[in-house]
């Protein structure tokens, strides 16, 4: 079934690309300019790559974010929040359920502050509450479509295994400083009160999951188009190992000064993960690529703005190092591995 799928989005790239060529040839030549760029590889491969995964992307975004809506309609934050309180998680295992639960319950940069003082509020220790504020952002259904879409799905899986494993050593560090005096005074004298959970059918779940579906696509796909074209040039003139030099295994800052780029640079998943994907052809090691890719999306520029309304500069600065720490160290371990 999938080589079926995927001989038909290879064909139709093949047809778009074609259609694509012709249209610019008939433009340059009323313009009388010359079209020897058209008949080059470079140009046919970035054409193809450009049509072809931007295709394969959109379906697999469709077909898993809808599976995962339904999946996060069970675990809404109100229902996550009862499972971490009331001293029913604590210690070790409460950050590997709050980092576990992150991944299925829906929440965006725009949230963080609400979250964050519901889970204050309901007793949840402060340590436990940033391994989901970590966990939760960063292992996104976007991040696993485009990793799955262009690296594999054993390098998917390895960025979920990452960003969980990322989001419980960051929760236990922080938990284990006791900088709760470090939480802004008024977030302690919040009392939000206890929301009900909704109980939903099936076609209100199934009607749901599409709606989230139309409104992901709404956001991202200006950004899944500009990176995939990105990509697309890299891949038809960028010659393969060309950042071998200067960002490979010899390199022993290239961890470390691509996690330094990616803390401050605004961007997300569907944007960042088709032009790494590329970087990596180019010779950039997976542990580099994967560092950045994290580095990008758990610390994004908004959330740590948003974040500074509930925390004190010390402990959102402890925050921000012990997660650039943690991704940069993640990094080096996995380039020794996947070596």
């Amino acid at each position: 079934m999938f080589s079926a799928i995927d001989w038909v989005l290879r064909n139709l790239a093949d047809v778009f690309s074609y259609a694509l060529t012709a249209l610019i040839r008939w433009i340059l030549m009323l313009l009388n300019i010359n079209t020897s760029l058209l008949e080059s590889e470079h140009y046919k491969g970035a054409a193809n790559f450009f049509f072809y995964d931007t295709m394969k992307i959109f379906l697999m975004l469709i077909v898993i974010i809808f599976i995962v809506s339904i999946i996060r309609s069970f675990f809404p934050p109100e229902r996550t929040k009862k499972l971490l309180g009331e001293g029913k998680a604590q210690g070790f295992i409460g950050n590997i359920l709050a980092a576990l639960l992150g991944i299925v319950t829906p929440f965006c940069s725009c949230s963080a502050v609400p979250v964050f003082i519901g889970f204050v509020e309901s007793g949840i220790p402060l340590g436990i509450t940033f391994s989901f504020l970590i966990s939760s952002p960063m292992v996104n259904e976007v991040a696993l479509v485009m990793l799955w879409g262009l690296f594999g799905w054993k390098i998917a899986l390895l960025y979920i295994a990452t960003g969980v494993t990322v989001a419980i050593i960051a929760g236990i560090l922080i938990g284990k400083l006791h900088m709760e005096k470090y939480v802004e005074d008024y977030v302690y004298n919040i009392k939000m009160g206890e929301a009900e959970i909704e109980k939903l059918t099936w076609k209100q779940r199934v009607i749901d999951a599409w709606q989230y579906v139309l409104e992901i696509l709404k956001k991202i796909w200006l950004y899944v188009i500009i990176g995939i074209a990105i990509g697309g040039i890299m891949h038809g003139w960028a010659p393969a190992g060309m950042l071998a030099k200067y960002a490979g295994k010899n390199n022993p800052f290239a961890v470390f000064i691509a996690v330094l780029i990616g803390v401050p640079l605004y961007s997300n998943a569907a944007g960042t993960i088709p032009i790494v994907s590329e970087l990596t052809r180019m010779g950039m090691p997976m542990g580099t690529a994967l560092a950045f890719m994290m580095s990008v999306t758990a610390l994004s520029l908004p959330e740590m703005i948003l974040l500074r309304r509930v925390l004190k500069p010390k402990l959102l600065g402890v925050f921000i190092g012990i997660m650039s720490i943690t991704i940069i160290i993640i990094g080096y371990l996995f380039n020794i591995v996947l070596a």
